[in-house]
C-alpha cells in the first residue's frame, strides 16, 4: 500500500499509512487553495501484508458534511486458487440523518473502488 498505487486506483492525493500496529493511516482526497475536501483516518489495530488491514478510529471527514466516527474498518485478503477475494467490513454507524447518508454512500463506493482496484490491478499482476 504504497502513496502511487492508492493515486493509481483510489485518486487519494496525499496519504500517511505507517504499516504497523498503531500506526498512522491517514488519505486526502480533493486537494484545493481551500484545503482537503475528503480525509479518512484512523489508527492500524493490526497489519500484516497480503492479509488484513484493521484500522480503529475511523473517522471520515467531508468539507460538506459532520465529522462521521468513530468506526471501525477491515480489509482482509485470502488467496485462494491463484485469485484473492477482498472482503471489507466496515463498522460503528450510527442510524439518522446523516448517518444515513453516510452509509448509502459508502454501500455505493465500495463495490466501485473494488471494482477499481481490480482494473488497476490485473494487467500488472497479467504483466508481471
Amino acid at each position: 500500500m504504497d502513496f502511487d498505487m492508492l493515486n493509481g486506483w483510489w485518486g487519494v492525493e496525499k496519504a500517511l499509512v505507517e504499516k504497523r500496529e498503531g500506526g498512522v493511516y491517514a488519505l486526502v482526497w480533493d486537494i484545493s487553495e481551500s484545503g482537503f475536501r475528503y480525509v479518512a483516518t484512523g489508527i492500524i489495530k493490526s497489519y500484516k501484508a497480503d492479509a488484513i488491514l484493521e484500522i480503529e478510529n475511523y473517522t471520515y471527514l467531508n468539507l460538506n458534511m459532520p465529522i462521521m466516527g468513530p468506526m471501525g474498518l477491515i480489509i482482509e485478503a485470502i488467496v485462494k486458487n491463484n485469485q484473492t477475494e477482498l472482503t471489507i467490513t466496515q463498522t460503528g454507524y450510527q442510524s439518522g440523518g446523516d448517518w444515513d447518508w453516510y452509509y448509502d454512500a459508502v454501500k455505493q463506493a465500495w463495490p466501485d473502488v473494488l471494482a477499481s482496484l481490480k482494473e488497476y490491478l490485473e494487467p500488472r499482476v497479467l504483466s508481471g
